[in-house]
């Protein structure tokens, strides 16, 4: 899977999953655009990638402003000349009481997760060639519940049906969409988890950063040009556990 050359996209790389996944591009030599909110995580990120060999460039982005993701775009096509790759991977995970939630708090949830997805989208594929891929990120909150997630939920449900509706959208222009569902990636510390937090999963382990990035990989990679309007669930067996008490 090469990369070399290819431009990509990665909003809210500036910690978690989307700082390991444009670092893994980075790795594979792809020209990153690092559009993070936090100046200082987003610059360290870009420097890193740097470091490693790759050319890199922070936009300062707020995804829930359109015309910051219009200008990261815009910087990207200015520094680059071309976009192939975009993960939307930016996103807040909120959980609030449902009658203390207010429509202001759901609003903005919604246009961080979702909205984000639906500008990003279609400001990269004006610009996008036939072969490119668009990626974003769900979570496994899509398929099942617990009180208070009803915002983070409804977003992460809409990113799915968001991600067929645009691969039908942009088939003729050969861009591929689909989207990914991380179940528990720890971005912490990792050594302080303990024997029953890797039990749960059928894989016997808690995800990584680098279980999706893997998959960006795979999805973006020209020759699984087959894989198109798909949701692939990454969660170590989880979400398909039958749970008795």
């Amino acid at each position: 899977m090469g990369f070399s050359n290819k431009t990509v996209i990665v909003t809210g790389a500036g910690n978690g999953i989307g700082k390991e996944v444009a670092l893994e591009f980075g790795r594979k030599g792809a020209n990153v655009i690092v559009a993070e909110m936090d100046e200082e995580k987003g610059s360290t990120t870009a420097a890193q990638i740097l470091e490693a060999g790759s050319s890199s460039l922070f936009v300062k982005t707020d995804v829930r402003i359109e015309a910051d993701i219009k200008h990261a775009i815009d910087e990207a096509m200015k520094r680059f000349g071309r976009i192939d790759i975009l993960i939307n991977n930016a996103g807040v995970s909120k959980f609030k009481p449902l009658f203390e939630l207010e429509s202001a708090e759901w609003d903005d949830i919604i246009a961080t997760n979702l909205r984000s997805v639906f500008i990003a989208s279609k400001e990269a594929a004006k610009v996008m060639k036939p072969g490119s891929s668009i990626v974003n990120m769900s979570s496994t909150r899509a398929f099942m519940s617990e009180e208070g997630s009803e915002a983070y939920a409804a977003s992460k449900g809409g990113i799915i049906a968001i991600t067929h509706a645009l691969a039908a959208s942009l088939s003729d222009r050969k861009i591929r969409v689909n989207s990914i569902s991380p179940g528990w990636i720890e971005t912490g510390d990792y050594g302080a988890l303990t024997n029953d937090d890797h039990d749960q999963h059928w894989s016997k382990r808690v995800g990584k950063p680098s279980d999706i990035s893997k998959a960006c990989l795979y999805l973006c990679a020209e020759e699984n040009d087959f894989v198109n309007g798909e949701n692939i669930t990454i969660d170590g067996g989880m979400t398909k556990k039958m749970i008795y008490k």
